[in-house]
């Protein structure tokens, strides 16, 4: 196998999507359309991967980092003055180079390394990836010879009647031997009606040159959408959301309605979880086995592991461990680690804290900045006061505690080990172990009180 090598243009500003957003930027499940071709491209053995920027190109390398190299095409003056700023990295290097747009997220790595291998047995110069469509308007057609290897690719207003007539389209997708490419960018001259420099040129370069150019007809047309509006964007997020949801399915997970289940595509979900609909899924997120998610839960970049039920709940950048039960209607905050056999119920928030195993916070809560420690109770109505106006601060619970309904412990406070907190307390001094704290007013009653009031009425 030769050298292989990839060019990603990702330099469009893609004036159609009518966005602050640069086009390859938009997401598509959660992820941006060129990380989703930079992870494809990635799946093969590629010496060395360049994406060419232009509009957003900071931004477009905050996105993808240290994974791949970069070239800038200052100027947007076609698809081929693209690819040749790519020269100085890969001009003179032997080898196999695919060149593929950043605006189609949907291809995939299977596809690409048949068009490698296609273009490699056939010894040729350049390949083009090629689909059949039923409404090929717009696209450029691929003629091909008696031998089946192409002649040129015609462009929709320049094709006859007859040429229009060919369905075998031109999806922009090619493999091209890296020194013959960069030979005939040279070539390519800019005498059109946009002046700019096109890549399909060096086809017909090739070609003149007695080289083979030849077509890899891949079979599924969606995997080659390319995305330049809103309208494709839409379709390209529904193809994509079918195609996860079908590969968790198959892999033995239960998603009750996937026609109204978002899960992004860094997702990992073990066997025999169940998703119930309206539920978003996003980010790193990690499921562990027969869990339950959802209905019309939101969960991002968490990790959840076996037998977990989150009902009706929002979970973001938090661990939960094993058997635990979370809603409805809960909100758990960034930073939060839940322990196993832990209860979170209903209009309750967590926010950076840890929950000890077996311990309850069963409604109307709040728990910020708290190390809760195991088999702890936590009323209805109580808060950790964790904030002045100006810092934040620690309440420490420690293991078996148990905190009556519509407790105030404000911050920094720690209740000790097996210790009570009467409800209605606000708690600003520590408690000590196995101690019973009472911190609220004398009830006073003044007997016929309401009566004497009426009587002034």
């Amino acid at each position: 196998m030769s050298n292989r090598y990839a060019i990603i243009l990702a330099a469009g500003q893609g004036t159609r999507m009518k966005s602050k957003l640069y086009k390859v930027l938009h997401p598509v499940c959660g992820k941006p359309m060129v990380q989703h071709v930079v992870d494809q491209v990635s799946q093969l053995k590629i010496n060395k991967i360049v994406t060419i920027i232009g509009h957003g190109a900071e931004k477009v390398k905050a996105q993808l980092g240290e994974s791949v190299e970069y070239a800038l095409q200052e100027e947007q003056l076609g698809t081929a003055h693209a690819v040749m700023q790519a020269k100085e990295i890969l001009k003179d290097r032997d080898g196999v180079t695919i060149v593929v747009c950043g605006d189609t997220p949907l291809i995939k790595s299977e596809t690409m390394e048949a068009l490698f291998n296609h273009h490699e047995k056939m010894s040729a110069s350049a390949t083009i990836l090629t689909v059949l469509t039923k409404d090929p308007e717009g696209y450029g057609r691929v003629i091909r010879n008696s031998e089946g290897l192409v002649e040129r690719i015609v462009e929709q207003k320049d094709a006859t009647i007859e040429e229009q007539k060919i369905n075998e389209i031109n999806t922009g997708t090619y493999c091209f031997d890296n020194k013959s490419l960069f030979a005939a960018l040279n070539e390519v001259s800019n005498e059109n009606a946009q002046s700019e420099y096109y890549l399909p040129d060096v086809i017909e370069i090739l070609r003149q040159q007695g080289k083979v150019v030849t077509a890899f007809q891949t079979e599924d047309y969606e995997e080659t959408l390319g995305v330049n509006d809103r309208i494709a964007l839409a379709e390209a997020e529904r193809i994509m959301k079918e195609r996860i949801n079908k590969s968790h399915m198959k892999n033995g997970v239960t998603i009750i309605d996937p026609a109204n289940t978002y899960i992004g595509a860094d997702v990992k979900i073990a066997s025999d979880t169940v998703i119930y609909p309206g539920t978003i899924i996003s980010g790193h997120t990690e499921i562990g086995q027969d869990c339950e998610v959802g209905p019309n839960s939101e969960l991002k970049d968490c990790i959840i592991k076996d037998r977990t039920v989150v009902r009706q709940s929002v979970v973001h950048e938090s661990t939960i461990a094993s058997e635990v039960k979370i809603g409805p209607f809960s909100h758990i905050r960034p930073q939060t680690i839940v322990h196993d056999h832990v209860k979170v119920g209903n209009f309750v928030e967590l926010k950076k804290s840890s929950i000890g195993s077996g311990s309850k916070i069963s409604h109307l809560s709040y728990i910020g900045d708290a190390e809760v420690g195991d088999n702890v109770n936590i009323g209805c109505g109580s808060i950790t006061v964790n904030y002045d106006g100006k810092n934040k601060y620690l309440t420490k619970i420690e293991d078996e505690v148990f905190i009556g309904c519509n407790t105030n412990l404000v911050a920094p406070v720690t209740i000790g080990k097996g210790a009570y907190v009467a409800a209605g307390s606000t708690i600003t001094k520590d408690v000590p172990s196995e101690a019973l704290s009472i911190a609220r007013a004398h009830q006073v009653n003044k007997d016929h009180y309401v009566q004497k009031l009426n009587a002034k009425k």
